[in-house]
């Protein structure tokens, strides 16, 4: 008897009408009919990716069967396959399951065999699909890699190990620069600030992974099994990351930053609001090569600089010495701005000096302080600690983080000019570049436990920034066309597939 095929289906689909068939007959059966809404989910969702990989493979071999002998293959290197042979099969590993893709071969002796069909289908290099890449990096840049495979297999019922897992991972992250490079970056409203920041944060990294002063400084310990006085693990590279984005003026008054203790908070002005962010972060690039990348997102929004460039750090020389440099070199103002909220930290670490701890008078001090930096007075506040640390005859290692505050603000007072800033409506605080260390390396990168080898540090970076600039399904789209390009495109004289 011959099996049941839709009206306008190829024949070639009976099998998968065979196995649909199947999945009815349970469901009108006996069997399902006790059975709890769970169990029957949890029945057809694996029924499913049976019924889907047999149509994929009926379509596969559909496709096979009509494929049609092409008059003429020439590789890039101008050789032509003058042999074509049938039958030649690979394996390719799906969301659905495993299928096997049978197409024509195109031979030459002594060069690889050429495939089109492969390149209409665009076939990855591995046996791994596209799909199964992409579950492989959206789950592996939310956790761990043991828990992404575990992820991946109970969405699609494919057993992936973790190893496996990183290398999906990584391959899905190749193209990441390209993308934003080709990018067209969103249109910022008139007016709006351009906002730069950078920042570094440590990954604990195998051995082999740190860079060498580090390696150094980890191989120079006194003991084995402990550490001695004064050494540190040396365990960790630091990791980049830089952020770019737009930023609507919102003028401020100090009183809209600092309320002094003790007294109700007025109303106050709303800071400005960050929009637009885009986010990198690298462990292999140093601070210089990062730096640089954000100044390229930057010019990208402001090719003709236009705009007001206002770049946001926490006071790190090389930080600011790269921002300078790149800035000069092209030809670009950049008014860099310390972070107000590393100052505040200064001031409270002085404040000790002077005031017990836990003492209340010491807020007001603070705050009191803080007022007059936002006012323009870092110097004024740099030499009105010191004479009090002279005043009450502290010794120099009581003094010291008071001293330590005053040199802060005198060195930094360049990038200290917040009643400017405020007056402006620029931003005076890294919240922006806090949070992305926070979400792109903590949040992942700090698992108890993890250490990490710098491939696949820098393919979850990647693949963590893509999510959070909003860009993976576009990056994903871009990827694919790399890949075809990449793998099969390029091995066809002038990269052209014959049809």
């Amino acid at each position: 008897m011959q099996a049941y095929v839709a009206p306008g289906v190829d024949e070639a689909f009976t099998a998968s009408w065979e196995r649909f068939g199947s999945v009815l007959a349970f469901l009108s059966g006996a069997e399902s009919a006790v059975l709890t809404h769970a169990e029957l989910e949890q029945h057809l969702d694996v029924d499913a990716r049976v019924v889907f990989r047999q149509a994929l493979q009926d379509h596969l071999d559909l496709r096979a069967a009509r494929e049609e002998r092409l008059e003429e293959v020439i590789d890039a290197d101008a050789v032509a396959r003058t042999s074509v042979e049938d039958g030649h099969e690979r394996g390719l590993a799906t969301v659905f399951g495993e299928v096997t893709v049978a197409r024509l071969a195109y031979r030459a002796r002594g060069y690889a065999n050429l495939h089109p069909a492969d390149a209409v289908l665009n076939l990855p290099g591995e046996k791994h699909s596209h799909g199964l890449r992409r579950l492989a990096a959206i789950e592996a840049s939310r956790g761990s890699f043991d828990a992404a495979a575990a992820a991946v297999g109970r969405a699609t019922g494919q057993p992936l190990g973790k190893r496996q897992v990183q290398d999906l991972a990584a391959r899905a992250a190749a193209d990441v620069e390209e993308f934003y490079q080709a990018r067209r970056p969103p249109a910022g409203t008139e007016g709006d600030v351009l906002g730069l920041s950078a920042d570094g944060k440590g990954i604990v990294v195998r051995p082999q992974a740190l860079r060498e002063d580090t390696a150094k400084a980890a191989a120079s310990r006194k003991l084995s099994t402990r550490l001695s006085a004064g050494e540190k693990r040396n365990r960790k590279r630091m990791a980049e990351v830089g952020a770019v984005f737009d930023v609507t003026p919102a003028p401020r008054t100090p009183a809209d930053v600092i309320t002094p203790p003790g007294q109700p908070r007025p109303e106050t002005a709303p800071g400005p609001k960050a929009r637009n962010k885009w986010l990198t972060a690298s462990v292999t690039d140093d601070a210089a090569q990062v730096i640089a990348a954000i100044f390229d997102e930057a010019e990208r929004r402001d090719p003709a600089h236009t705009r007001t460039w206002v770049a946001l750090v926490d006071g790190n020389n090389h930080q600011i010495s790269r921002i300078r440099a790149e800035a000069r070199d092209r030809e670009v103002t950049v008014t860099i701005v310390v972070d107000f909220v590393h100052v505040i930290e200064y001031l409270w670490k002085a404040a000790w000096c002077f005031f017990p701890a836990g003492e209340s008078a010491a807020e007001a001090w603070v705050a009191g302080h803080a007022t007059a930096i936002l006012s323009g007075n870092a110097s004024t506040v740099a030499a009105a600690i010191r004479r009090k640390a002279t005043y009450h005859g502290l010794d120099p290692g009581r003094r010291a983080p008071a001293d330590t505050c005053a040199d802060y603000l005198l060195n930094k007072k360049t990038y200290l000019d917040y009643r400017s800033a405020l007056a402006k409506g620029w931003p005076i605080a890294t919240g922006v570049i806090e949070g992305a260390c926070r979400h792109l390396i903590a949040d992942r990168m700090d698992i108890t436990g993890a250490r990490w080898g710098l491939t696949n540090a820098e393919a979850i970076l990647k693949l963590r920034a893509l999510t959070s600039n909003g860009d993976f399904d576009d990056y994903w789209d871009f990827h694919l066309t790399q890949e075809q390009q990449r793998i099969h495109n390029s091995r066809y004289l002038g990269g052209i597939i014959p049809t």
